[in-house]
């Protein structure tokens, strides 16, 4: 018995981690369909935002409505791990099917209901698979496992906006340049078939459910808990806000940048590579941040940390040139990934001191694309804002739940809650670049769209505070400070 708590269960854990390749590549093709619906539906920035909106607005309403029920009876011990997780599964599987009818409509409005529906079924998702994937196995190497799971995530972005891409364009010499919506209808039938299959994988599969035990651990006490009692937990809150509506922001609203005179009216079907990068450069982060869950020398650790991001770069440009794609501008880019590793040795495994660090470094990087005259340069330093977001939601997290005891189940799930800011954000940076529309002459010399970026800097501004902060919160209260371990959403 104690040598299976210690082993991970493999065929379990692989099952479970298509799932978290799932949440990654269905979140960058929505990247993909933004542009195409702006142009099919004839849609301003801000209304093509709605697209990240109504995917985002339902992480946060499927945690209140599971937190509701929960109140009253508690979903993982009445019906288990595999049922509940299957239960998400096969909900996102309705919304992947809405888009067939979403398409032969062409309705905007439902193409919304659609995602909204997939969303909800990846809040169910999200809330049972972070826990599960630590208790597949010994718990001190549930970090291990975790990490692993969210490199799955990252690698699913990288490659969904590259296979949706081929799936709606074509490639090569077949490649085309319209679009009809019908085109969209085959990819999501997959998916949906995709989904039901994990699903009953799933529910046949030997994961075991929480003991009643947990229960105990779980519920004792916490009728007291209050959420102003904790600054770390509330400032932390709005950090995972604006984490994550600063992840979404940059890559949801870089199609329209990319389309503007300034940066060479890149057309819908060449998006993609630029947006494989983005989401690969929090490939490349958070597959180096794994490096440190490994009990390595030195000289090992320091080796694989540059090595892994040359690996991860090279997955990127594979894709790609698989593809068929022109990636020869990207070959500038490893010059932001040095830099991105240099940064990483600085911020250590200190939770604090890396925010700090790497809110600083992508202020500087939103700064310099907001200044940088030569376009085919500045693009670049927004799309690093991938690399300095990659590491960032383990070190809020582990910074928001110090402290917190045997309250920190809840304080996890109002936490999760917070991904709202991915529906919100990116609105607020739309109706900046809407001013184009009645102000064609900008601002500073540059479009609006291109000022619009001054939102994901200011994103950076209050991540990089809130590092530098919370430990000092922390301190007076006691608390020793936390180490991360890396990792990602």
């Amino acid at each position: 018995m104690n040598s299976e708590n210690v082993q991970t269960k493999w065929g379990q854990f692989i099952s479970l981690i298509i799932v978290f390749f799932f949440w990654g590549f269905v979140g960058s093709a929505n990247d993909i369909l933004i542009p195409v619906f702006k142009k099919v539906f004839t849609l301003s920035q801000v209304q093509s935002q709605l697209v990240a909106w109504a995917f985002y607005v339902a992480y946060f309403v499927g945690s209140i409505i599971f937190f509701l029920i929960s109140l009253k009876v508690d979903v993982l011990q009445k019906f288990g791990y595999k049922k509940t997780l299957s239960a998400g599964l096969l909900l996102s599987a309705v919304g992947s099917f809405l888009f067939v009818p979403a398409a032969t409509m062409q309705s905007f409005p439902f193409f919304l209901t659609a995602l909204f529906t997939v969303g909800l079924g990846f809040s169910i998702q999200q809330i049972v698979a972070n826990p599960l994937a630590i208790k597949m196995g010994s718990p001190s190497t549930g970090a291990h496992r975790l990490t692993l799971a969210g490199g799955i995530n990252s690698f699913g972005t990288t490659i969904g906006a590259i296979l949706l891409g081929i799936a709606l364009f074509g490639m090569g010499n077949d490649k085309k340049t319209t679009l009809s919506l019908e085109d969209i209808k085959l990819p999501f039938i997959i998916l949906g078939i995709a989904f039901i299959v994990v699903a009953i994988f799933m529910n046949f599969s030997k994961i075991e459910n929480p003991t009643k035990i947990e229960k105990t651990i779980i519920t004792e006490g916490t009728d007291k808990f209050r959420i102003l009692d904790y600054p770390q937990l509330y400032l932390g809150m709005l950090g995972i806000f604006i984490y994550v509506g600063t992840e979404v922001t940059i890559i949801s609203n870089l199609p329209a940048l990319l389309h503007t005179a300034e940066f060479g009216r890149i057309l819908e079907d060449a998006i993609s590579p630029f947006i494989a990068l983005y989401w690969g450069s929090l490939m490349i982060g958070r597959w180096n941040g794994g490096v440190n869950v490994f009990n390595t020398s030195n000289l090992v650790n320091t080796a694989l940390k540059f090595i892994v991001p040359a690996i991860a770069f090279g997955v990127i440009i594979g894709a790609n040139v698989f593809a068929q794609h022109d990636v020869s501008s990207f070959y500038i880019y490893p010059i932001w990934i040095l830099l991105f590793i240099g940064v990483s040795f600085v911020g250590g495994k200190n939770a604090g001191k890396t925010l700090m660090l790497f809110g600083l470094s992508g202020l500087l990087m939103m700064f310099a694309g907001l200044v940088c005259t030569d376009t085919e340069i500045a693009k670049f330093f927004f799309i690093s804002g991938g690399l300095f977001l990659s590491i960032m939601w383990p070190s809020i997290f582990d910074l928001a739940i110090a402290g917190l005891g045997k309250n920190t189940g809840k304080a996890s799930s109002f936490l999760i809650m917070m991904i709202l800011g991915g529906g919100v954000i990116p609105l607020i940076q739309g109706s900046i670049c809407d001013i184009d529309l009645t102000s064609p002459n900008g601002i500073f010399g540059i479009s609006w769209t291109h000022f619009s970026y001054v939102i994901p800097l200011l994103g950076f501004a209050y991540l990089g505070w809130y590092g530098f902060y919370c430990p000092k919160i922390l301190k007076r209260q006691g608390i020793n400070h936390v180490e991360t371990e890396g990792g990602g959403h």
